[in-house]
């Protein structure tokens, strides 16, 4: 069996977002499409006899304590009572607090390579129940497709979109999502949106208004970059992006950013690779 992986842990981007509704318990209703892009976190999996579950060093600035992959270890061990372990590194890329979901993405690699390594047999069903304890948005990681979600953000149904060229732009500042979603600004009873009007260009990311007033690094950023595409916010934030013709465009725009922040060019992708490497695409 096997006993090490490495595996590339994909980013998200949030295409839309729109609120229409909020639950009993404080949680926002959502409309959101998710599509990955090929900036990654590196992680490796090495299971060990002793049943340690351990971060080996390496570039996350996140304290071992609010690490999710060691929440996320810690759980399947405890949940399946499993007596192995596993050493955990990782190369991280992502910007942390940008919008682009890499605490969420590497929940989702470390269920999907832990089910392997420790021969959990689960299904993706199951998988993404768990995940869902993790963060909203962990099932759409674990299902591994571009999809259209509901409810807050687990109901997911796969879309198949174009998979354009992506120039993100990190403006090297965290955003607060809890902030946001308790923001008296915003607009939380938005009406609903189809996959159909989405694909026919409508709907928007509501909490970028808000975000865009609290932050002027992300309000200076989207200005900037809509000087040579539509300019979008991720998520609740900090990262913005837009779709451009080529990849010489986007290395051209790229070249332009102020130094103060960080650009990548991406391009998005309908799979999350991580199911390629494990053997799950049909599954």
């Amino acid at each position: 069996m096997v006993d090490s992986l490495l595996l590339r842990s994909p980013a998200k981007l949030n295409l839309m977002l729109n609120i229409i509704g909020r639950r009993d318990d404080g949680y926002h209703l959502l409309e959101t499409v998710f599509q990955f892009i090929d900036l990654y976190d590196d992680l490796q999996f090495t299971v060990n006899d002793e049943g340690d579950v351990q971060r080996l060093p390496g570039n996350s600035s996140v304290a071992a304590e609010d690490d999710i992959l060691l929440r996320t270890a810690m759980l399947l061990q405890s949940r399946f009572q499993v007596g192995k372990g596993v050493n955990i590194s990782i190369e991280k890329r992502i910007p942390i607090g940008g919008g682009l979901g890499g605490g969420s993405s590497n929940a989702a690699t470390c269920l999907l390579a832990l089910n392997q390594l420790w021969g959990l047999d689960q299904s993706l069903d199951r998988l993404s129940e768990i995940g869902l304890e993790l963060g909203a948005d962990v099932p759409v990681f674990v299902r591994g497709r571009a999809a259209w979600g509901t409810g807050i953000g687990e109901m997911l149904e796969p879309i198949e979109l174009d998979e354009p060229i992506y120039l993100v732009i990190d403006p090297k500042i965290e955003v607060s999502s809890a902030q946001i979603f308790a923001a008296q600004e915003l607009t939380r009873n938005n009406d609903p949106l189809t996959i159909r009007a989405f694909l026919r260009g409508s709907g928007s990311n509501v909490c970028e208004p808000v975000v865009r007033k609290l932050y002027p690094q992300v309000d200076e950023a989207i200005d900037w970059l809509s000087q040579y595409a539509t300019a979008r916010m991720s998520g609740t934030g900090a990262c913005v992006f837009a779709a451009v013709d080529s990849h010489e465009q986007a290395e051209a725009v790229k070249s332009r950013v102020p130094k103060q922040w960080t650009a990548y060019v991406t391009r998005a992708m309908n799979r999350n690779p991580v199911h390629r490497q494990l053997g799950l695409l049909e599954k």
